[in-house]
């Protein structure tokens, strides 16, 4: 049985037990990081920790653990080679439910598990995503991973509904991101496109080592919103994303990209980048 992480205590999954008046559960005042985990190494902790503060900041949640030593914990007690950690921190626990929480500090949830699952041998990697676009009507502040993920639930399942993979958010006929993904094109001038961070998009992790990767083979990189007519008619497609790595697209709202394969500046993309995670975990 998986071993949980839960306020301080490695417990069975069948032990661990938050409250009902945990504001996490209450108002989805919490925030999460999901980390990949590749040869038994933590993926990009640093950056997943720098982002997990600042999330934790905008909300004025009071934690600061020693993340990577909790999450190497789980890796090593649920020998994981590799799969995902998935942490997460509410704010924590109220008397009575309320909107505004006490003045007072509240000690914070804090719990984390392991998931496993095949990051590198995608069988999605070899044929490509199927992608729909549906209306962005999340709250404005994307940029905070927060919790709130019911919308992003809900394409999901619109897109299974309709035979798709994934969902891609659009604002005003502009691709804004996926459900849980970057979003990126590449036009056929071979130029990269991903919409520029701010509040309407996350900032993704797996996207600062792409941009890296992307740079290194040369190609130039626009950090702007592009349009759905854009996307329709971009020479290759794909998403970034600690769960998907770099993963092709190859239809849009039922538009073959390219030649309805996944391409080839992708695949260069998706190969450079899972040799330079399986170099650092091997470092």
């Amino acid at each position: 049985m998986r071993l949980i992480y839960l306020n301080g205590n490695y417990v069975t999954e069948n032990d661990a037990k938050v409250s009902v008046f945990d504001r996490g559960l209450l108002f989805s005042d919490a925030v999460y990081e999901v980390i990949s985990v590749i040869g038994g190494c933590l993926i990009d902790m640093e950056r997943h920790e720098q982002r997990l503060m600042r999330s934790l900041g905008e909300l004025s949640i009071n934690a600061d653990e020693g993340w990577s030593a909790i999450c190497l914990g789980l890796v090593s007690r649920n020998a994981l080679d590799e799969g995902l950690v998935y942490l997460q921190i509410s704010r924590g626990a109220v008397p009575e439910r309320d909107y505004r929480w006490p003045s007072a500090d509240i000690k914070s949830t804090v719990f984390a598990f392991t998931q496993e699952r095949a990051l590198i041998d995608n069988p999605m990697a070899e044929r490509g995503m199927r992608i729909v676009t549906r209306p962005d009507m999340r709250w404005g502040r994307c940029d905070i991973k927060t919790t709130q993920l019911l919308y992003a639930s809900l394409m999901k399942m619109e897109a299974r509904d309709a035979g798709a993979d994934d969902a891609w958010m659009t604002r005003d006929a502009m691709v804004t991101e996926g459900t849980s993904q970057n979003a990126h094109i590449i036009t056929k001038d071979g130029v990269l496109i991903s919409h520029q961070l701010d509040h309407r998009v996350l900032p993704g992790v797996t996207r600062i080592e792409l941009f890296e990767r992307a740079g290194a083979q040369g190609l130039s990189i626009q950090e702007r919103a592009f349009s759905v007519a854009e996307a329709y008619d971009a020479a290759e497609a794909f998403v970034s994303s600690s769960t998907l790595l770099i993963m092709p697209v190859v239809s849009i709202d039922g538009h073959m990209i390219g030649d309805g394969k996944p391409g080839g500046i992708t695949e260069q993309l998706r190969r450079s980048y899972i040799s330079e995670v399986q170099r650092t975990a091997a470092s």
